[in-house]
C-alpha cells in the first residue's frame, strides 16, 4: 500500500463504520434522516404550513410518519413551483432554513422545460459532496492499492451562469466544480476556465488538448459525452486507445444515463481489463446510490446523507394520495417510482424515477427508468431499463455498437398494425440488419413478459421497425435545442411520435 494510502485509509475508517450502520440498520437510519429534516425545517413557511411540529411531538415514530404522509402532499416539480419560484425571489426560509445561495438547472431529458433545483449549503456540503466521498471511500474498499489518488480527475460537466436572479446558477457538476474545497484543486482537470466554458464545442476541444499531458486517473461523467471526449483525445493525439495517453487511468464514475449501450465502444478504445466501471445515481435533487461492489451491477441506496426515502407502487402513481413504502416495506424485484424529501428542501418530490429493488438488506437498487418515458401504449409496459438492456444483448450478438437511439409507438391505423419504431444511430452498423432486429425482439421478449405477451403471433405487436440514422443526427439535434454537453439527454422512450419524427425530419 502506498504510503499516502494508508492516510485516506484512516480517514474513511469512520465512515466505512457508518455505511455498515445503515446497511444492516436501513429503518432506523432512515428515522433519524426523517426527524432531522423535520426538525430543521419546522419554521420554515413550509414546515409551519404542514405543521412539522406536531409531527415531531408524535408518540411514536410510526405516528409521525403516518401524520407526515397524511398532512404532506407528494409533489411534482409543478406543485412545489410557486414555493421554489419565492425562493428564486430571494426569499428566506420557504422551504429550508436561511437564505439559499445555489439553483441547480436540471434539463433532464431533452425536450422538457429546465427544472430550477434550490441547493442549500447543507445539500452542497453533507448529500453533494458527501455522496462524492462515499464514491471514493467505496471504490477505495475495492481496491486499496488504487492511485487514484496520485493523479487527475476529469469531471465532464455542464456550465455556470452566475447572472440568474443573483444566484450561483448552472448544471449541479458545474456548481460542484466551483465551490470545490481548495484541497481538491490539486486532483482535478482541466483548469476552472475550462471546464466551465459555456461554448460545448469549444470546450470540448480545449479540455482534450490540455489534459493530454496530465496523468488523468479517473473520469466522471455522463457515458455519452464522455466518449466524445475520449475520441476528440485519440483524434489529437493521434493514438490508438486511450492508454497510449493516460497509462494510468483506471476508473470511470459515470451516472444519467445507462452505461450498458456504450459497453462495446469504451471497450474498444480502453482495451483490457484494467479499467473499472463504476455508476453513480446523483441529480440536482441530491446524491442516492453508488455501486459498491464491482462484481455487481446494482447501486447501493445511500440511506444517511440527507434524503428521506419514499417508494410508490406504480399502480397508485397517478393516485392523488398514493399508498408509500418506506425502505422496510419495499420488495424485492419490484418497482417503484422514487419520491424524496431532502435537505434542499424537496418535500414529497417526485424526482421522475423509477427503479428496481434488486436486494433488501442491504437495500440496492437499479434505475429501471422514468415515471413519463415508457411505451404502454399496448399494454406492453416497456421500461428504458428493458431497451437497454435488450439493445446491449443484440449489440453484442451481432458485433455492433451505437451512439444513441429513440423508441416510440407505432399506432393503429388503416395501414399499420401496432408496434414500435426504433431510430438508432451505430457507430458500427451489424451486418445484417434483420438478423439484428429479432435478436432485439428476442431480448425484448425474454425481458419482459408483458412484451412478449403482446408479441405472441403478432396479435398486437408486430416486429419492431429500425431505423438507421445518419451520423451525428442526436448530435445535431441537441446542437440545434442549443443543448450540448451537462446532464441533457436524448429521451429513450416516448408514449407519442414527436421526438422521432422530429429527428426523422433532420435524418
Amino acid at each position: 500500500m502506498f504510503p499516502l494510502n494508508f492516510f485516506i485509509k484512516l480517514k474513511f475508517h469512520s465512515r466505512y463504520r457508518r455505511i455498515n450502520f445503515f446497511k444492516e440498520n436501513p429503518v432506523e437510519a432512515q428515522l433519524e434522516v426523517f426527524f432531522d429534516l423535520l426538525n430543521k425545517a419546522q419554521n420554515t413557511f413550509w414546515g409551519r404550513k404542514y405543521n412539522y411540529e406536531k409531527i415531531i411531538e408524535s408518540r411514536t415514530a410510526e405516528d409521525a410518519l403516518l401524520l407526515f404522509k397524511e398532512n404532506v402532499p407528494v409533489s411534482s416539480y409543478d406543485d412545489l413551483k410557486p414555493e421554489i419560484d419565492r425562493v428564486c425571489d430571494l426569499e428566506d426560509n420557504v422551504l429550508w432554513p436561511g437564505k439559499l445561495n445555489y439553483l441547480a438547472k436540471s434539463s433532464g431529458t431533452t425536450g422538457s422545460k429546465s427544472k430550477i433545483i434550490p441547493i442549500s449549503d447543507e445539500a452542497l456540503e453533507v448529500c453533494h459532496y458527501g455522496g462524492g466521498e462515499d464514491v471514493l471511500a467505496c471504490y477505495f474498499k475495492i481496491k486499496p492499492d488504487t492511485k487514484i489518488f496520485l493523479g487527475k480527475t476529469i469531471s465532464i460537466g455542464g456550465s455556470f451562469d452566475s447572472n440568474f436572479k443573483n444566484f450561483n446558477c448552472g448544471d449541479l457538476s458545474a456548481i460542484l466544480m466551483k465551490n470545490l474545497p481548495f484541497w481538491a484543486s490539486p486532483f482535478r482537470a482541466p483548469k476552472m476556465a475550462v471546464a466551465l466554458m459555456g461554448d460545448w464545442e469549444k470546450k470540448l476541444e480545449e479540455m482534450a488538448r490540455e489534459t493530454i499531458n496530465e496523468n488523468i486517473v479517473a473520469l466522471a461523467g455522463v457515458p455519452s459525452w464522455t466518449l466524445l471526449l475520449l475520441k476528440k483525445v485519440l483524434e489529437i493525439s493521434k493514438k490508438e486507445n486511450i492508454f497510449d495517453v493516460w497509462p494510468n487511468l483506471e476508473l470511470f464514475m459515470h451516472g444519467g444515463v445507462s452505461f450498458a449501450p456504450y459497453r462495446e465502444q469504451f471497450k474498444a478504445i480502453i482495451p483490457g481489463d484494467k479499467m473499472s466501471y463504476l455508476e453513480i445515481y446523483n441529480a440536482s435533487e441530491g446524491f442516492f446510490a453508488l455501486n459498491d461492489d464491482l462484481k455487481r451491477d446494482d447501486m447501493l441506496l445511500m440511506l444517511d446523507i440527507g434524503v428521506f426515502y419514499e417508494f410508490i407502487p406504480l399502480s397508485e402513481l397517478d393516485k392523488s394520495h398514493p399508498v408509500t413504502l418506506g425502505v422496510g416495506d419495499v420488495e424485492l424485484g419490484k418497482v417503484y417510482a422514487l419520491a424524496i424529501s431532502t435537505n434542499g428542501g424537496l418535500w414529497r418530490y417526485l424526482i421522475g424515477d423509477t427503479v428496481e429493488i434488486t436486494s433488501v438488506k442491504p437495500l440496492r437498487i437499479k434505475i429501471a427508468g422514468r415515471t413519463k418515458h415508457f411505451i404502454n401504449v399496448f399494454g406492453e409496459e416497456l421500461m428504458v431499463g428493458n431497451t437497454d438492456r435488450a439493445l446491449e444483448i443484440a449489440l453484442e450478438k451481432n458485433r455492433a455498437s451505437i451512439n444513441d437511439y429513440t423508441v416510440c409507438p407505432i399506432f393503429i391505423d388503416d395501414k399499420n398494425k401496432g408496434g414500435h419504431e426504433w431510430l438508432i444511430e451505430f457507430e458500427k452498423e451489424p451486418e445484417n440488419l434483420e438478423e439484428f432486429t429479432r435478436d432485439l425482439d428476442d431480448a425484448l421478449k425474454a425481458l419482459n413478459s408483458d412484451y412478449e405477451a403482446k408479441r405472441h403471433k403478432n396479435m398486437v405487436l408486430s416486429l419492431p421497425k429500425i431505423n438507421i440514422a445518419r451520423k451525428n443526427l442526436f448530435y445535431d439535434w441537441l446542437k440545434s435545442k442549443n443543448k450540448l454537453g451537462g446532464q441533457n439527454k436524448i429521451p429513450r422512450l416516448s408514449n407519442s411520435r414527436e421526438y422521432l419524427e422530429n429527428l426523422l425530419e433532420i435524418n
